[in-house]
């Protein structure tokens, strides 16, 4: 299948919008893990009844992903990234008056479940449209694309420290945000790719498949055990890096923070990188090297004889996982008219690192501690790097890959 041609300012626009929609999700989620702590406290909530109340979020997330293809196929991306705008807006408006209006847990997590939903729809849409963007523009941006959702995360942190600074309530944060949220995608969406999807009642182009046949395509589920192990990767960090800085070399909290910081910042610098080391070496030689300097970085934390030789470990482990994420999204998008179906499956697969990953490493460190606990990211490194040859374009349009043959890494336009 040739992709149709787009003019180049169209493509241009609809990059800028896709990096729009990629702050935007990635603010959200930092806005609402700033406001955690004082839900905890205004509910008055022990952790583990907390804990139960976050879940709420990850429930909607995986309920709604493995649906999220059809969505797109039947209203298109654009609609998708708005609605799922919308849902995630009323959703925290829905906490904020739960929380600080009402009091009440129960309606505080149908928001987050709300929330959760349409999150997760809008980050398949945007990633579907993210590899129609990339081959519009014969590029290997989608790392980039991940790279503005971590800047979305850090600006929206920042504002929520000044926002904390100043006494905002929470319902009037998270009320502000949904109106940013709406706003922002109504705009961004203005712009995104004519014709990604089929309008609602149009026939099915040739080669198209469903969403159940996507779910039984090796592939596709190898690449979405890629990216599994990569977010298990990427996660693992998230929740455990500071800490096993501060457990394993008995450091202050602020310089658990400044390790994790480093790690955020090499992995941000990564993805910034990517198209360059695609376009270089190809996806697969790309992903096996990166993964391996994942793994030699998490080895290099875990045995660390000081701080300093861990905050180094935590510098390899950023850049390694820099590319496994977006580069499986990017793959699942190969073939534009089975992009959404597969991108919804891979996401599936691959989100449940989040769902699943916190509470395993936590049960694991129970019992042997942090820092050794932290190794089964770097298994999961290694075992990326041996399935990353999934993600290898194919030489014809058939329900296996792209339409025609090109150098590894290059998008066909």
């Amino acid at each position: 299948m040739t992709t149709p041609p787009v003019p180049a300012t169209a493509a241009l626009r609809a990059r800028t919008a896709v990096y729009a929609a990629f702050v935007l999700n990635g603010a959200f989620t930092s806005a609402w893990v700033s406001r955690i702590p004082s839900v905890r406290d205004t509910l008055d909530l022990s952790n583990a009844r907390m804990s139960l109340l976050l879940l709420a979020l990850s429930l909607g997330s995986v309920t709604a992903m493995p649906l999220a293809g059809a969505v797109v196929l039947r209203i298109g991306p654009a609609r998708t990234v708005f609605l799922g705008s919308v849902a995630v807006a009323t959703g925290l408006v829905v906490v904020g008056l739960s929380v600080d209006g009402l009091g009440l847990v129960v309606p505080a997590a149908v928001g987050l479940f709300v929330a959760g939903a349409g999150t997760a729809s809008w980050d398949v849409a945007m990633n579907v449209e993210g590899s129609a963007v990339e081959r519009r523009l014969d590029r290997a941006i989608m790392s980039r694309f991940h790279a503005a959702w971590s800047l979305g995360t850090v600006l929206s942190a920042g504002l929520a420290v000044l926002l904390l600074r100043l006494g905002v309530p929470t319902w009037a944060h998270l009320a502000g945000f949904a109106v940013l949220v709406v706003t922002g995608t109504a705009i961004a969406t203005r712009s995104f790719l004519v014709g990604a999807a089929p309008a609602a009642g149009q026939e099915r182009p040739a080669g198209s498949i469903t969403l159940g046949q996507a779910w039984r395509e090796p592939r596709t589920l190898v690449i979405g055990v890629l990216v599994l192990c990569m977010a298990f990767v990427e996660g693992t960090a998230n929740d455990w890096l500071a800490l096993g800085i501060v457990d394993g070399h008995e450091a202050a909290h602020s310089v658990g923070v400044a390790g994790f910081t480093v790690f955020v910042v090499a992995m941000t610098a990564g993805r910034l990188g990517g198209p360059w080391a695609l376009e270089t070496f190809g996806r697969v030689r790309a992903l096996r090297f990166s993964a391996a300097v994942a793994a030699v970085g998490i080895g290099a934390f875990v045995l660390s004889p000081n701080v300093g030789v861990a905050v180094a470990g935590a510098l390899l482990w950023g850049l390694g996982t820099a590319l496994g994420f977006p580069t499986g999204m990017s793959a699942a998008g190969d073939q534009e008219v089975n992009a959404a179906v597969r991108v919804s499956v891979v996401s599936s697969v691959g989100y449940t690192a989040f769902l699943a990953g916190p509470p395993l490493l936590g049960l694991l460190a129970d019992h042997v501690g942090v820092m050794t606990a932290v190794v089964a990211a770097a298994v999961a490194a290694v075992v990326g790097s041996f399935v990353a040859g999934a993600t290898a374009p194919h030489a014809d349009g058939t329900a296996l890959g792209s339409a025609r043959r090109r150098p590894e890494g290059k998008l066909s336009s």
